[in-house]
């Protein structure tokens, strides 16, 4: 068979062996974080946050037919688009692999015809496909609708595309290739921006084509044009050439009197007609690089109009109209991502500086007939700066001390700096997230520089204990865990070997690589500049680094074989070199990573969602705080119909103009949100920030009253900052709001039994210096919306989120309502629960997964439950249900809870947790259930206890005091449950455990 037929069927063999196991694999719904978002703006083509993915959302769209109408399949349709992504992405590293191998073994031998050579080949390009397929970074963005899976697969195009312009370099045609790519480069930014990191990698390989004569000079010139490059499609074309519109209509508008739009009908003719020329200019004059340039230039501009999308959705108002980019001053800020704050990359303050000057600038937003001035982003100047700052985050200043050795009162210098640099973002977030790859993982937890928790392993004891503090004895509950995956660092090996053989066999297409594995994995570190503390781990983002490895681990498989050939035949070689590879590689990723990347059986970000949902009364405003409780949510309405009554309000976005604006518009089936005023009076620029400024009254003020005063325009009652402008203010922290008895009752969300708490006003003290839009806007709400519909906040909100009204919070579970109710200290201590409602919920409203049978229950799925499920909902019902006396309903309850429990203990916060389920099951009567529990929790703290004292036995100073005072609060729970049950031989044993570990740490 010829070498390229046979070429071509192995690599679409990987590629749909591939996609078989991620759409095996994939998550049957939504899963955690931005997934929910994108879920719900594809299937509506709404806008998701900044700086938007447009292509990514309408590739998806077309793939959400495959649901072929049933709303539950629409998510895993869309995830299995991801899945065709990363299969066509194994694919192009495939015929990647191959590519680099055939111009190798080609100078030494011809490949066509050599069926040795092809052989070696092609295992070399199974090696690495299929082992990158199976690595743990790839394979997790591979099963959920995110955007990582189809900008790989643009970042593994262009690769493969520039390989093959090189190979036809000398034909005629061949800058068609080469004008592919640049479309190819365009489209990507509608998907993430991380595939243009190519550019400096596809740079070096045009010159090294090109070049006749190679010097480390001319190697230098071609990187910097590449960077450039880089730099003008990621500045210049993405930002300024929306910024030149927005200033060329600014002029139109404001200046000639035409409409809005006009100046960026203008610029856009202009720039066609300047390229336009341009190319004609280069044909005339015979200067084929200035054609090609401008040509890619053309395909860059026309893969970017993928953007229009967002533009055309947005003047449709819909009901996801992140930043509504409908005109070009909005537009520039989504692409711009103004929303969100920037990092320093070259000069920058430390986290103890103090602003020693502000910098105002101006921007324009679009008015009734005119742009208006607003005032922009402004910068800052610092008393304390240096440059390529990483210690920047006023934020993280304790964690910065801590992690630097740095006193309270002590500045950190330069050399501080670099250390971060070196340690932690270096380090911690990246090398860290690279040897998870194709050396090992500890488990799947978030890893805030802990001993114990996501740090890479190789499964080597001695190695293990010797570099990452890992005692030689773990205890059963890490070694079982479906997380832990331990490689013995063989794929890291084979790629070392490639990298070595890659090296000294053509050093030309190694540097290539290289630069690849650079730009797509430390360039960003350096370019991110991330805070430590991030809420997840962040490994998705240097997947292109890993792909690069990968293509090194294909070649460690030629390297293995010509080893072998030294001693034996090509077949026995061969066959040889490739079990071993197969093992070491991609065999060995796929047993262990399996388990814990199988998702087909996940969905609590659903249920949980699903549950929010059902928690609330009919036509309920529900307030969320973050994405994790806010996208779901948004999936489960937009997607699959749930509760689409109910109007979601996300506190986060609430502080933006534009999404104060929208509270005005119908979604879905939920009526407007009323502000009893004027949304214009929150529009851009204005009140963005209220600072609080004593008047001396003592007194409460009025909401009505003090919602007037912060929306007047009189500068009377406005205070004047050190710039000269008026800014409105908070003049008093003490406030109260009559109650509408009438109304209150008339809306039948007030339980009957509580009527007789109706207080005649709520009192409150705002607990913050300053309020901004969201603040005022959720006062104006509860004012305005007088009890007509139900308020309900997610038990994921922060308590200052709630503006000081905790006193009239009423806890439901996962959600907790606002009812105009108060009882004194003797009818209700601390938090107020509606028991009655709370087992509602549980017994008739609530569905859940069966969690016990699933063989791994994801990080943020256990940290969701353990957080706000567990404590908040079952744990609270069985412990009011048994002091109401209601035993029967406390059984119910507690039998109900166990279904939630994984089908394997992860923490010690379960086990402490579930102490109160225990103790009811005991009380009811269903012993064998409580042993059974009590079983699970004991031999989990006795495992934890022993992993904390290994530690801390080889290092001293790795001792977690807290840890071991936590386990032992616990076991002194069960052990205290226990001895008033009939179960004296359960008791012995809790009481054994307990007596010992009370007696070696010599607690009395």
């Amino acid at each position: 068979m010829h070498y390229q037929k046979i070429n071509n069927l192995i690599g679409w063999l990987c590629a749909i062996l591939a996609t078989l196991v991620y759409g095996y694999t994939a998550d049957p719904y939504t899963s955690w974080w931005d997934t929910g978002e994108f879920i719900a703006s594809a299937y509506r083509l709404q806008i998701v946050h900044q700086p938007g993915a447009p292509l990514f959302l309408m590739i998806q769209n077309v793939f959400s037919n495959l649901a072929l109408s049933d709303p539950t399949k629409i998510a895993y349709a869309m995830n299995i688009g991801s899945a065709v992504c990363s299969g066509l992405t194994i694919l192009f590293l495939f015929w990647t692999v191959t590519a680099l191998t055939r111009k190798v073994l080609g100078r030494q031998e011809t490949v066509e015809g050599n069926r040795w050579q092809t052989a070696k080949v092609m295992l070399a390009g199974v090696i690495g496909a299929m082992a990158y397929c199976f690595t743990d970074s790839f394979w997790y963005s591979a099963v959920e609708s995110e955007v990582y899976a189809m900008s790989s697969l643009c970042t593994a195009a262009v690769f493969w595309l520039i390989l093959k312009w090189e190979r036809r370099a000398d034909e005629q045609d061949a800058a068609r290739w080469l004008i592919l790519i640049a479309y190819i480069m365009g489209l990507s930014i509608g998907v993430h921006l991380l595939n243009l990191l190519t550019i400096p990698a596809l740079a070096l390989v045009i010159y090294f084509r090109k070049q006749e004569k190679i010097t480390l000079l001319g190697a230098a010139k071609a990187l910097a044009i590449g960077i450039a490059v880089l730099a003008g499609i990621l500045w210049g074309i993405i930002q300024y050439t929306v910024r030149a519109a927005a200033i060329t209509d600014v002029f139109f508008v404001n200046q000639l009197g035409l409409g809005f739009g006009s100046g960026v009908i203008f610029f856009t003719l202009l720039v066609i007609a300047l390229l336009a020329w341009g190319i004609y200019y280069s044909i005339k004059r015979h200067k084929p690089i200035l054609n090609i340039g401008l040509l890619a230039t053309s395909f860059v501009l026309f893969g970017y109009m993928s953007y229009a999308m967002l533009v055309i959705r947005a003047h449709a108002d819909p009901s996801l109209n992140n930043n509504a980019p409908d005109n070009v001053y909005s537009f520039l800020g989504y692409v711009a991502r103004e929303q969100y704050s920037s990092e320093p990359l070259f000069k920058g303050p430390t986290f103890d500086a103090k602003v020693n000057q502000v910098k105002p600038t101006e921007s324009y937003k679009k008015g009734a007939t005119k742009y208006e001035k607003i005032a922009g982003r402004s910068s800052y100047s610092f008393d304390k700066e240096m440059l390529f700052p990483r210690i920047y985050s006023d934020k993280h200043a304790d964690f910065y001390r801590y992690y630097l050795n740095l006193s309270p009162t002590e500045s950190p210098t330069f050399s501080d700096n670099v250390k971060f640099f070196l340690n932690y973002q270096l380090n911690n977030m990246y090398t860290r997230y690279f040897l998870w790859n194709f050396v090992g993982r500890q488990n799947d937890e978030t890893n805030y520089v802990d001993a114990r928790k996501g740090n890479w392993l190789t499964g080597i004891k001695q190695l293990d204990h010797t570099a990452l503090d890992n005692p030689s004895q773990l205890p059963t509950s890490m070694q079982t865990n479906p997380s832990r995956n331990v490689y013995y660092a063989l794929p890291l090996l084979l790629g070392l070997i490639g990298l070595f053989w890659h090296v000294r066999n053509d050093k030309r297409s190694a540097t290539i690589v290289a630069l690849l594995f650079f730009f797509t994995g430390i360039a960003i570190v350096l370019y991110l500049n991330q805070s430590p503390m991030q809420p997840r781990e962040r490994d998705y983002a240097y997947a292109g680094s890993f792909y690069a490895f990968a293509i090194w681990i294909g070649l460690g498989a030629i390297g293995i074989t010509e080893f072998f050939q030294r001693k034996l035949h090509h077949k026995a070689a061969l066959l040889s070199a490739g079990l071993l590879c197969l093992f070491a590689g991609p065999l060995l990723l796929l047993r262990e990573n399996w388990d814990d990347h199988d998702r087909s059986s996940r969905s609590v970000a659903r249920d949980v969602a699903y549950n929010y949902l059902m928690s609330c009364e009919p036509n309920a405003l529900l307030f969320t705080y973050a994405d994790n409780d806010t996208f779901p949510l948004w999936y489960m309405q937009e997607v699959e119909g749930v509760r689409t009554d109910v109007r979601i309000i996300n506190l986060s976005y609430l502080q933006s103009h534009w999404y104060v604006r929208q509270l005005n518009n119908q979604v879905n089936a939920a009526a407007p949100v009323k502000l009893g005023f004027d949304s214009d009076k929150m529009r851009e620029g204005v009140r963005d920030y209220l600072p609080f400024v004593d008047r001396g009254i003592s007194n409460p003020v009025d909401l009505d009253t003090l919602i007037a005063f912060l929306t007047s325009d009189n500068p009377k009652n406005q205070v004047e900052m050190q710039n000269g402008e008026m800014f409105n203010y908070l003049p008093a922290k003490r406030i109260e709001m009559p109650v509408d008895k009438k109304a209150a009752l008339a809306s039948n969300t007030i339980p009957q039994q509580w009527h007789n708490a109706i207080v005649d006003k709520m009192e409150w003290d705002y607990p913050s210096q300053y309020m901004t839009r969201a603040e005022l806007s959720l006062m104006a709400i509860i004012l305005e919306n007088n009890w007509k519909r139900p308020i309900y906040f997610t038990n994921y909100l922060p308590s200052q989120s709630l503006i000081g009204l905790d006193n009239y919070i009423v806890d439901e579970g996962l959600v907790k309502k606002l009812l105009p109710i108060a009882f004194s200290e003797e009818q209700h201590a601390g938090t107020i629960v509606h028991t009655e409602k709370l087992y509602q919920h549980i017994t008739q409203d609530f569905k859940w997964g069966a969690y016990n049978k699933v063989n791994h229950l994801d990080v943020d799925s256990r940290r969701y439950l353990e957080g706000f499920v567990y404590p908040d909902i079952y744990v609270r019902a069985s412990s009011l249900l048994k002091e109401e006396g209601e035993m029967e309903k406390a059984r119910e309850v507690a039998i109900k809870s166990l279904a939630l429990l994984p089908k394997r203990a992860y923490s010690i916060n379960e086990a402490y947790y579930y102490s109160d389920i225990v103790d009811t099951l005991y009380k009811t009567k269903e012993v064998s259930l409580a042993n059974e529990l009590t079983k699970r929790n004991l031999n989990l703290i006795q495992d934890e206890l022993h992993y904390t004292e290994s530690l801390a036995r080889d290092k001293p100073e790795l001792l977690d005091v807290r840890s071991i005072k936590f386990a032992l609060s616990t076991l002194e729970l069960y052990d205290r449950i226990l001895s008033q049950t009939d179960d004296k031989a359960m008791y012995a044993n809790v009481n054994k455990v307990y007596l010992h570990y009370k007696e070696k740490y010599g607690i009395k």
